[in-house]
């Protein structure tokens, strides 16, 4: 059989297993593997001998795994993940909110914009938009009902400003796609700074105009606090900011390489909550616990995401997409616009992660030969990815808000709340693809 139909064949039937709900990396891992033994063992013109394929089969994919896991880039993963945890058992990611409730108390929405600052801090810091949903759904949705704030407008901010996370470094995402284009992951964090800070600004503009063209959305908040209270509440927030600053500043000015930076924000995070006595050894040793579990089916999803890679290009697939492509005669636009257009389909369907390993092996190429910067397009996917997260019919921030709060309200009035913060989505898409600088300024300019 043609290693090219054997790829076609793998490629549709991991889409259909991930549609199905089968385990990303098990789906990755067992077509890839099995596909990889049939290229050997069905040689073009000859019958299939299995025995013949089983030793270069097994000899490819343990090249593939052993060469991803002994990544020094790696490491950065559980680190991150780790200071992710710690922060949330010291609560430094919802003092973010609790600094940001204080300071917008007075303005009409403050606690929707607030919801939405507190979600982008805490799913930045965390580094999963889904945990981000998850913990602040249940903090600020009822806080916003409390004060007769409707419950799509306190349901939506809380399911879009959970997709902030994934631009807003730390990403697991980016660091993900830096392992597997080998490009810098540095250079991919400070590219999505602006963007994610973009969308935030975004986000709190949707919330504004929303709230001042239906005023009963979300009633004046009767609270005032005094300049020292304020003062006090600013302040609150220096150890996330901090974390932050480790993260970009220290990257940006060359002190830190992303692994460093990892590093320093673990022990920082980690030090802070031991110090401050808002964690013991306890909350300390679960922190650990998850971060295992987590960094286990990270590693795990794409170690046969690895394997799938080497499958693709065994295959000679990508060529063929390549070749298809060239043929059609499509200008430098049209092919991003189709890319474009197929991750936002996908997203509709499928998780973030899922999708950036099923289409990666396919679409980097495409990118490269059509010159366009990896790092800038790092961001767009990311972008993407993000959007699909709350797109109907499967967004899953929105199902995760929906699971946390019970039936009040429905998902489908989420999901209309939530579009009011996709038009925002689709346009900073827009200004991201239609000026690189945007992403690319920072990167460019890094010590």
């Amino acid at each position: 059989m043609e290693p090219s139909t054997i790829g076609a064949v793998g490629f549709f039937l991991t889409l259909g297993l991930i549609v199905l709900r089968v385990p990303i990396g098990f789906a990755l891992m067992s077509v890839a593997s099995a596909c990889v033994l049939l290229v050997f063992a069905w040689r073009p013109g000859s019958e299939l001998n299995l025995a013949l394929g089983m030793r270069p089969a097994l000899s490819l994919i343990q090249s593939s795994v052993f060469g991803f896991i002994h990544s020094y880039s790696l490491s950065m993963i559980p680190m991150f993940i780790a200071a992710g945890h710690i922060a949330y058992h010291a609560r430094i990611t919802t003092d973010i909110y609790d600094s940001a409730r204080v300071l917008m108390a007075r303005m009409r929405g403050g606690l929707a914009m607030a919801s939405i600052v507190g979600c982008g801090g805490f799913s930045a810091i965390t580094g999963s938009s889904l945990a981000c949903a998850s913990a602040m759904g249940r903090i600020c949705v009822p806080e916003m009902t409390r004060y007769g704030y409707s419950s799509q407008l306190a349901t939506a901010s809380v399911a879009a400003g959970g997709t902030l996370g994934s631009l807003i470094p730390p990403s697991v995402l980016f660091i993900v796609y830096g392992i597997f284009t080998e490009t810098s992951i540095g250079r991919l964090f400070l590219a999505g700074a602006i963007p994610g800070l973009l969308t935030l600004l975004g986000f709190l503009l949707t919330v504004a105009i929303w709230t001042r063209l239906k005023p009963d959305v979300a009633p004046m908040v009767d609270a005032t606090y005094s300049r020292r209270e304020k003062a006090e509440a600013a302040f609150k927030a220096w150890p996330a900011l901090t974390l932050g600053v480790i993260v970009i500043g220290g990257i940006y000015g060359g002190f830190f390489t992303a692994t460093e930076a990892a590093a320093v924000s673990l022990v920082f995070a980690t030090v802070f909550g031991l110090v401050s006595q808002r964690m013991g050894i306890k909350e300390l040793i679960s922190s650990l616990r998850e971060t295992a579990r987590t960094t286990a089916s990270l590693f795990f999803i794409a170690a046969g995401a690895k394997i799938f890679v080497s499958f693709v290009a065994l295959t000679g697939i990508t060529e063929v997409v390549v070749d298809f492509v060239v043929t059609a005669e499509l200008s430098n636009w049209q092919v991003l616009v189709c890319i474009v257009l197929i991750y936002l389909v996908m997203g509709m369907f499928l998780d973030p992660l899922g999708t950036m390993l099923l289409t990666l092996p396919f679409v980097i190429p495409l990118i490269e030969g059509f010159g366009y910067e990896l790092i800038w397009f790092g961001v767009v996917v990311v972008r993407l990815l993000e959007i699909g997260l709350v797109t109907p019919p499967l967004g899953l921030n929105v199902f995760v808000v929906s699971s946390v709060v019970g039936r009040e309200p429905p998902v489908h009035v989420i999901f209309l709340g939530v579009i009011k913060f996709l038009a925002l989505d689709l346009v900073v898409l827009a200004l991201i693809v239609a000026f690189p600088i945007i992403s690319l300024i920072l990167p460019d300019t890094m010590g």
